[in-house]
């Protein structure tokens, strides 16, 4: 793949990640034209029907029960759909089985509101600001097996496309940083919808993929969700300190409330950081996995009572497009995920090399379209074998010299069945996943050709680390 930022400097007027693309507005791909989101408006008031969309994100769509629509939809009648009852319990119906399920999560940095003011770490100065501190694409599979998570590091320089907004269109920007395509629409446009559909839109174009949905979450939010669920289990490597955030860790594992844990999700300036976003990233993969697992540990996808406690708790935490505000399609997907296997969760950065114009920025590196073509043919971020959407920017590789013709080859490393990791001969530890390369100090896995940060290995974090007993 090929960065478009780097095209620019190249001489290219505009560029995606395919050179062979006609790119009106910087769309590229299908697009002719400037588009919205099928959900380009903002259902505020559909917050009651899918309150703990946000867990149903972090914690992969463990959602309000249908027995408790009437209740949070405030005598709005909603006849869920239930399937034959065959001697056992009704189950809602997921009416998008046999379909992979896609969307943008936007976390975003805001200071409105006393309790994100008191979770920025921010300052007065930064009052009245709307960033996109987070962004990650996620997928479910369509036989709902396997999710695929992957993050946009917010300061990596891209071109945006034009979009349109109900104040007008936005002239295409060249250059920019990620995060900034959110809060330039949300200046320029109206808010919250604008913001959310601008950056939609762009992640499209720069991926070739065709999200529909978003939802968007804020510092309180987060913070709610997670005390909702009780808390979340952080194997903390080293001994932590933020002095902007004020979090203090010991060494191990800990049980952290939504406040800790929303801190730890947003720290990059203390103890065991190097100080960039692209390792945030991957500390807030790992907070998500972390959430996937406490909810399966406490059967948050089948028991209706937590789930209902959990969505009041949750009531106006969040912003989603309107296209995911039903509660037949959360209920019914929620009950699809309920034996999902937790290892087969993948998650990842998009790799990123330092920006020729700013060592304090990134481009996408050429391997990104490698992972962007599984998602484009919704395969696993773990699948290895080449797609024809993904040799047309193939990620560079070293000349391997091939077997003699007869000669016998060894067979392929077995991950250790605790880790999940292959251990080399010489001890270096890889994660079969993405092929990184894995710190045994910190679980933390590198890009083994940018030496970028591209995840962290949960399973060998939780289980040697903090020796976490695996989950059943």
């Amino acid at each position: 793949m090929r960065n478009a930022y780097a095209g620019r400097q190249e001489g290219y007027s505009v560029t995606s990640h395919r050179s062979d693309d006609r790119l009106p507005n910087l769309h590229g791909w299908r697009d002719t034209r400037p588009r919205h989101s099928p959900g380009y408006r903002v259902r505020h008031t559909a917050r009651t029907v899918v309150a703990s969309v946000l867990v149903a994100v972090l914690v992969l769509f463990a959602t309000v029960a249908s027995a408790t629509a009437l209740d949070l939809m405030h005598a709005t009648t909603i006849v869920p759909v239930f399937g034959p009852r065959n001697g056992k319990a009704a189950e809602p119906i997921d009416p998008n089985a046999g379909k992979p399920i896609s969307f943008l999560l936007l976390g975003q940095d805001t200071r409105d509101g006393s309790g994100n003011e008191a979770l920025s770490g921010g300052t007065a100065a930064d009052a009245g600001s709307h960033n996109a501190d987070t962004t990650m694409v996620v997928q479910i599979s369509a036989d709902r097996s396997f999710i695929n998570l992957v993050s946009i590091p917010r300061d990596s320089l891209v071109d945006v496309p034009s979009c349109q907004t109900p104040k007008g269109t936005i002239p295409a920007q060249y250059g920019v940083m990620f995060n900034s395509i959110f809060s330039t629409a949300w200046d320029q446009g109206d808010g919250l919808s604008s913001a959310a559909n601008c950056t939609l839109n762009a992640v499209n174009a720069l991926t070739g993929l065709d999200l529909q949905q978003f939802v968007v979450v804020d510092f309180q939010g987060l913070k709610d969700m997670i005390d909702a669920v009780g808390g979340v289990n952080v194997c903390v490597p080293v001994d932590t300190q933020d002095t902007y955030t004020e979090l203090d860790l010991k060494k191990g594992l800990q049980h952290l409330d939504g406040m800790h844990a929303t801190m730890y999700a947003r720290m990059r300036h203390g103890t065991g950081t190097d100080g960039t976003d692209v390792m945030r990233t991957t500390r807030q993969q790992y907070l998500v996995k972390q959430l996937m697992s406490e909810a399966l540990g406490k059967n948050l996808f089948t028991q209706t009572g937590q789930l209902y406690q959990l969505s009041k708790a949750a009531l106006h935490s969040l912003s989603i497009s309107e296209g995911l505000a039903s509660i037949p399609t959360l209920t019914g997907l929620a009950v699809s995920l309920k034996n999902m296997n937790p290892t087969h969760f993948y998650a990842q950065t998009i790799p990123v090399i330092e920006a020729p114009s700013d060592p304090n920025r990134r481009v996408w590196a050429p391997g990104a379209d490698a992972v962007w073509a599984k998602l484009r043919t919704n395969k696993p971020l773990t699948d290895a074998t080449p797609t024809a959407s993904s040799t047309a920017s193939p990620t560079p590789q070293a000349d391997q010299p091939s077997a003699p013709t007869g000669a016998s080859q060894s067979p392929a490393p077995t991950p250790d069945p605790k880790t999940g990791l292959i251990t080399q001969a010489d001890g270096t530890l890889i994660d079969p996943n993405t092929g990184g390369t894995v710190n045994p100090a910190d679980g933390s896995i590198t890009d083994p050709n940018t030496g970028e940060y591209i995840g962290i290995a949960d399973r060998y974090l939780n289980s040697t680390v903090c020796a976490v007993p695996a989950q059943k």
